[in-house]
């Protein structure tokens, strides 16, 4: 039999309800952020603790508190004169139907209010044994052994934020959402990972001899490498599936653009940048790198100011040090295979793409190569996209991507947002079947604009006011939610709110360890190899 942990005395829609706290039941295991359910005449309404309060009938008590020796004074006070209240935020109410629906009316005086049970959480947020296979357990409300899930499908149709200060597990989680996506098929992913995290395998944190698995060796057959430095990926023990090589003739302006707040670039740099393709059409950023002696001459011959060309060969420079770009003759005809076109190939079987940039982790190289491959990619998805629009036949339908940025302030803050593919992208919602994973520890420094797009967020602990005034941008009662993004531990609790839930909840989020890779495994392929098996003996 349930037992309550108090009943409701006061509120209001907009204020919430007040909870009197249940003389048997224990306070402290009463907790901000604890899902419970009001059990009122007609419906049940699903609740957030997001405060809780010490309360006396008299204050004279106050003045002469019991000693804690006078245990019977201090019982028959507890039961009389000393009780506690907990503000609850109403989410949602179920009624007869089963449906949830939006919050339109309160609870009766005195309606007992009882932690949420196994059957009422499974209502709400989903189960990962429905067939559609469409929700993903990524961890339980506090205090309790139920499963919390996303919704897939509904995470695959906007762009979504993974925020957290540094140290929160910001990595696991996004470990933890990719591996969901490419587990059910929802959606194929481009990785861009910074510090080898999401591949092969990466260092539990904590403790410095413990390794996790990666997403390509949870699921060799769904996912690619594609690294900039094959040497550390086979340092790490794993090959890569393709190695990046690029030519100058790849980079575009446009790319260059999307840098001009990390190199310092003026706009009369960028306008002579255009001056050098309207004349040297791909070869511009080769021949402009070969001139070093030259500059003045060059850039009288071009008709740009000699500065700008000389500071544009400054910012440039540094692109003749990395590995991964190879000149070529200017004006040669030269047929490779496109890195691009190889990319494209995987994600239109389904299979996602993790870009490892090995040592090569500069903020410099993570922004030029991450603008670089998603605009190619980008304008993919809009031909594919306008091919279908027309045909209308589900064979040309894109398959949905999600493409993950870490450091996402750099490409989406307020100066660069409006200039980048990125927030092209967050802005689009979905209009191309692209959407994205940002991964951030500032998420104050990302425009609001951007912020407000951002469908789901999951978010770990952050301290910094800023951070949590933008994290809650666009969100409904945000004031409530404050005080419980505020109560979260530093590790393995996430406030999950936004278009992939039903109602904003507090989950200590599932431990990626053996049993979670055994969740992982395939079932059909297991049943195949049990096939095989009988088919050779």
């Amino acid at each position: 039999m349930r037992v309550p942990l108090g009943s409701i005395v006061s509120g209001s829609l907009t204020e919430g309800f007040m909870m009197r706290v249940d003389p048997c039941a224990s306070l402290e295991s009463i907790k901000t952020g604890k899902f419970v359910s009001i059990v009122g005449e007609q419906y049940t309404f699903f609740s957030l603790i997001t405060d809780l309060k010490l309360e006396v009938t008299n204050p004279d008590i106050l003045l002469f508190p019991p000693d804690e020796k006078e245990v019977l004074l201090t019982t028959i006070l507890k039961q009389r004169a000393m009780y506690a209240t907990a503000q609850l935020k109403p989410m949602l109410m179920l009624g007869a139907n089963n449906v949830p629906s939006p919050v339109k009316t309160v609870p009766p005086h005195f309606a007992p209010v009882y932690e949420a049970s196994r059957e009422e959480v499974a209502l709400i947020f989903g189960s990962e044994d429905e067939p559609t296979k469409r929700y993903f357990n990524i961890g339980c409300p506090l205090d309790m052994q139920v499963p919390v899930c996303i919704d897939l499908d509904r995470l695959g149709e906007r762009s979504n934020g993974i925020f957290g200060k540094t140290g929160t597990g910001k990595t696991f989680l996004t470990r933890l959402v990719l591996a969901g996506l490419v587990k059910h098929k929802k959606a194929v992913t481009l990785i861009f990972d910074m510090h080898s995290e999401y591949g092969l395998q990466a260092r539990k944190e904590g403790k410095s001899h413990s390794f996790v698995k990666g997403l390509k060796t949870l699921f060799p057959d769904r996912v690619v490498i594609f690294s900039l430095d094959p040497e550390s990926t086979r340092r790490r023990g794993g090959s890569p599936d393709v190695v990046i090589n690029l030519t100058y003739q790849e980079i575009q302006v446009e790319d260059i653009i999307s840098l001009q707040q990390e190199l310092n670039l003026h706009a009369t740099a960028v306008e002579a940048a255009y001056l050098l393709v309207a004349r040297y059409k791909a070869d511009w950023l080769q021949l402009l790198l070969t001139q070093g002696d030259n500059l003045k001459e060059f850039a009288q011959e071009l008709g740009a100011h000699p500065e700008s060309i000389a500071a544009l060969y400054r910012k440039l420079k540094r692109i003749e040090h990395l590995p991964f770009f190879t000149p070529r003759p200017a004006g040669m005809v030269y047929k490779h295979v496109s890195i691009f076109d190889q990319m494209i190939e995987y994600l239109d079987r389904g299979i996602s793409i993790v870009i490892e940039f090995g040592n090569h982790t500069s903020s410099f190289i993570y922004l030029l190569i991450a603008n670089i491959i998603t605009r190619r990619i980008h304008s993919h998805y809009v031909k594919k996209t306008e091919l279908f629009l027309g045909s209308q036949r589900s064979q040309d339908e894109p398959q949905k991507l999600m493409i993950t940025i870490e450091e996402a302030h750099k490409f989406l803050n307020t100066q660069t947002a409006r200039q980048t593919i990125f927030g092209t992208i967050a802005r689009e919602m979905r209009k191309y079947y692209v959407s994205l994973l940002v991964v951030d520890q500032r998420p104050s420094d990302i425009d609001q604009e951007i912020l407000s797009q951002i469908g789901t967020k999951i978010i770990a602990q952050l301290s910094d006011e800023k951070d949590i005034q933008a994290v809650l941008t666009g969100v409904s009662n945000a004031s409530n939610l404050r005080a419980v993004l505020a109560s979260l531990d530093s590790k393995k609790q996430a406030l999950l709110l936004g278009h992939a839930l039903a109602m904003p909840v507090v989950v200590q989020t599932r431990e990626y360890d053996e049993q979670f890779y055994r969740a992982m495994q395939d079932e059909v392929s297991v049943k195949q190899i049990d096939d095989l098996v009988r088919e050779l003996f």
